[in-house]
């Protein structure tokens, strides 16, 4: 298994429980520049912000391109602790992230994988580098916790 993302999946482990802990769904994100350092990171924010696009991914994507001053992130990784959907695939194409870092696999709404693969669609201009599983058990406790809590 490769350990080279541990250390940023942690952080974005931390990042998750903070949401959770603040009633949102337990996702957290950073971006890495090409040597790994975070530059930017997010968690879930849609319930404290009430927007339907603050997604962990989105979160992270808006604060890296705000700290770069550019919106193309070609030689960045994301690290995310759930399998990104289709709104966040998107935003991770349209920023030309060069990798796609998980934790869970989504069955229900991933799309890069489980039920879609839009970010290696060879149909689409760009594709990026999909590497799922990574600290998925601590993911999963995570958002097992969470929506047994509200049962």
């Amino acid at each position: 298994m490769n350990r080279a993302f541990d250390e940023p999946m942690r952080r974005a482990l931390a990042l998750a429980a903070d949401a959770g802990n603040d009633g949102d769904v337990p996702v957290g994100a950073v971006v890495l520049d090409a040597t790994g350092a975070i530059v930017a990171e997010g968690r879930n924010l849609r319930e404290q912000t009430h927007d339907p696009t603050a997604h962990a991914e989105v979160v992270a994507l808006r604060a890296a391109a705000e700290h770069l001053g550019s919106w193309n992130l070609e030689q960045h990784t994301l690290v995310v602790t759930l399998e990104p959907c289709v709104m966040c695939a998107g935003a991770i194409l349209q920023s030309r992230v060069a990798r796609v870092v998980f934790g869970a696999w989504d069955e229900k709404a991933g799309a890069a994988g489980s039920m879609y693969d839009l970010l290696r669609d060879r149909r689409l201009p760009y594709r990026a580098e999909v590497v799922g599983g990574v600290q998925s058990d601590a993911a999963i406790a995570l958002l097992q916790q969470f929506f047994d809590s509200r049962r």
